[in-house]
């Protein structure tokens, strides 16, 4: 899927299932808590923590594509295109890092 028909899908079902968006702010603070949940998964699998039981009940991706989802509801909020500020951004770096990894 494209990010840009990522982003129309999200919007539709904020607007017909979700009950519309939460505030930028909430939101905000939603990606930071999926953040960790993400953070945690990979502490616990590829990290040296060791997990409690139920740290492990969600998936790798499943927290992947939460935080996926979150971000996607904010750049909908905020009018980002993500398909272009993605393509920027691997602009930029290809240009900063052209020889940056290079022995």
């Amino acid at each position: 899927m494209e990010l840009k028909t990522a982003q129309e899908r999200v919007d539709e079902w904020i607007q017909t299932i979700g009950g519309g968006y939460f505030d930028q702010l909430t939101n905000m603070a939603l990606l930071t808590e999926e953040v960790g949940e993400l953070a945690r998964i990979i502490a616990r699998k590829y990290g040296m923590q060791v997990a409690k039981k139920g740290d492990l009940d969600k998936g790798l991706a499943e927290e992947l594509a939460d935080v996926l989802w979150v971000t996607i509801c904010l750049a909908n909020q905020c009018g980002v295109n993500l398909t272009d500020a993605f393509e920027k951004s691997i602009e930029k770096k290809t240009i900063r890092d052209a020889k940056r990894f290079v022995d």
